[in-house]
């Protein structure tokens, strides 16, 4: 059956929602609350009635029901507030309301199959993946379960990054069993990237081998294995999952940035100028700052409602502040805020968007329970961002609550351990360190922070403070004076005026360290 409404097309026989020609990915779990809800338009249905179908009478949490709904809307072009299509009658349930005709499936139209066929050599305009279904090595058909679910709880858990665009499960799936060409594979779904992967059972343990490719060429970006008990087939599952999503979400930016190198300056679109501007940012100077900051105000004269943009210019903003770039620390501040802000009004669902408006509005703003509240809306949206994770974190360690602080970084580094922004949370985990007082530990992380990024004051101040606290005075004063280099007029004072929000207990014992190391009051 096809069901139409708006620009939308609903297959349950082919298991596709589409926008006009363009196929929408959505989950599993998802496009079945979609389809329920549309053949049951006719009536409300209530919470219980909805459970009882899509989760076979389960438990299922009020916040886990409502967040499956708020998915369902999104992906039709609808949201909590306005409610178009999925209204939410309070005490009753919900219904779907918008004008529906109904098609059966032999009754699609040759022009429509046509313009189908022509979508898939068009490659969208962000970063496209499709992922094939994993191949059981095993020699037992019995594990095909195993693979199946595990590609399917991939393509969910990519889909939840809103910069990627991932091609739908059953459009995936068509590709099983056979021996395939990945650029065949790339021109037929129109994808610039294709995730293969292979399961082999010997024993109680399983082996996960996965290869990202480059479908234009061919070229392997990235490939890496993962092993495990068979105790728990879903634990297990859902641990390959974040293994394998954390790790080639930067693989694909680390892609995509070297694919824009590639492009002529003068065919730069919105999207080419927020990669470049990333890039930029990746540096941590002054001058590329500057130049980040300048792509993202051309993007923003491109498309004037860009989140993405406006999110990450917020971002270097609150970057200069912390760094003391800002010549205008004020003036800054605001315009860094007021691009935050209006980042929060156009990409609210947008992960990416909430964790780097989470750190601006920290450091801009001085509000750190506001910025931990947008840390992990972010996280709820995408539980394996390890940014997202460590922004989090560092709320955390800032508030005093180092336990929880480390236990965040410490998985966003497992999630990452190549991440570009490895520093920052080499940097978090110094500071609950210093908050539990062990300075050895504070010290030994601050290190690998300035290892990796020489100009963060932020790692120079934690390291000079921990190394002092240890009486290592020479070596402490040496780290204040590499971080004197880059802010030669930093006081004590003027560092307290920027941390506004600290816990007191956490910015008592991050002076008393500098303080021994000779910052000056």
């Amino acid at each position: 059956m096809r069901y139409r409404f708006g620009d939308y097309c609903l297959d349950t026989d082919r298991r596709e929602l589409r926008r006009g020609v363009a196929l929408v990915p959505v989950e599993p779990q998802v496009f079945d609350i979609l389809s329920y809800l549309i053949g049951n338009r006719e009536h409300v249905v209530s919470r219980d009635e909805l459970i009882a179908a899509i989760w076979a009478g389960r438990i299922v949490s009020e916040s886990a029901l409502t967040t499956r709904i708020n998915a369902a809307r999104n992906a039709i072009g609808d949201n909590g507030q306005d409610q178009r299509l999925i209204k939410t009658f309070p005490r009753k349930g919900i219904r779907f309301v918008g004008t529906v005709d109904e098609h059966l499936a032999g009754q699609v139209t040759v022009e429509t199959d046509r313009a189908q066929s022509i979508s898939t050599l068009t490659l969208p305009d962000r970063p496209s993946i499709a992922v094939l279904p994993f191949s059981n090595m095993s020699g037992d058909a019995a594990q095909d379960y195993f693979a199946d679910g595990m590609t399917e709880e991939v393509i969910a858990a990519l889909s939840r990054c809103t910069w990627l665009f991932v091609i739908a499960r059953n459009s995936s799936f068509t590709y099983k069993g056979k021996a395939v060409d990945v650029r065949q594979v790339g021109r037929e779904l129109g994808v610039r990237y294709v995730l293969e992967g292979s399961i082999r059972r010997v024993g109680g343990r399983v082996r996960f081998v996965g290869q990202l490719i480059d479908a234009s060429s061919g070229g392997h970006i990235w490939a890496d294995r993962y092993e495990g008990d068979m105790g728990d087939v879903f634990e297990l599952q859902d641990r390959f999952t974040e293994s394998v999503v954390a790790a080639i979400e930067p693989e694909l930016q680390t892609a995509e940035i070297e694919r824009l190198k590639r492009k002529p300056a003068a065919n730069l679109d919105a999207y080419d100028l927020l990669l470049r501007a990333q890039q930029l940012e990746y540096e941590c100077t002054e001058e590329s700052l500057t130049a980040a900051l300048g792509c993202l105000k051309d993007a923003l004269a491109i498309d004037l409602d860009y989140a993405p943009a406006m999110a990450l210019a917020a971002y270097c903003y609150a970057g200069g502040n912390i760094q003391g770039w800002s010549h205008d620390v004020r003036a800054d501040a605001k315009e860094g805020l007021r691009l935050a802000l209006r980042a929060l009004e156009h990409g609210k669902d947008d992960g990416n968007v909430l964790w780097m408006a989470a750190y601006a509005v920290r450091r801009l703003d001085q509000d750190v329970q506001r910025a931990r509240e947008l840390a992990y809306r972010s996280l709820a949206l995408n539980s394996n961002s390890a940014i997202a994770m460590a922004v989090a974190g560092w709320m955390e360690a800032e508030l005093g609550n180092s336990g929880k602080a480390l236990e965040l970084l410490r998985r966003a580094q497992r999630l990452s351990p190549r991440d570009p922004r490895g520093w920052f949370i080499a940097s978090g985990m110094a500071l609950a360190h210093i908050v539990d007082g062990h300075f050895e530990e504070a010290a030994a992380c601050a290190q690998i922070a300035v290892d990796q990024n020489p100009r963060s004051t932020i790692a120079l101040r934690f390291l000079a403070g921990s190394l002092a606290r240890l009486g290592r005075k020479e070596k402490a004063r040496d780290a204040l004076e590499d971080m004197l280099r880059i802010e030669p007029d930093l006081t004590l004072a003027r560092l307290r005026a920027r941390l506004l929000g600290i816990d007191d207990r956490v910015w008592n014992k991050v002076a008393e360290g500098l303080r021994l190391a000779g910052l000056p009051e």
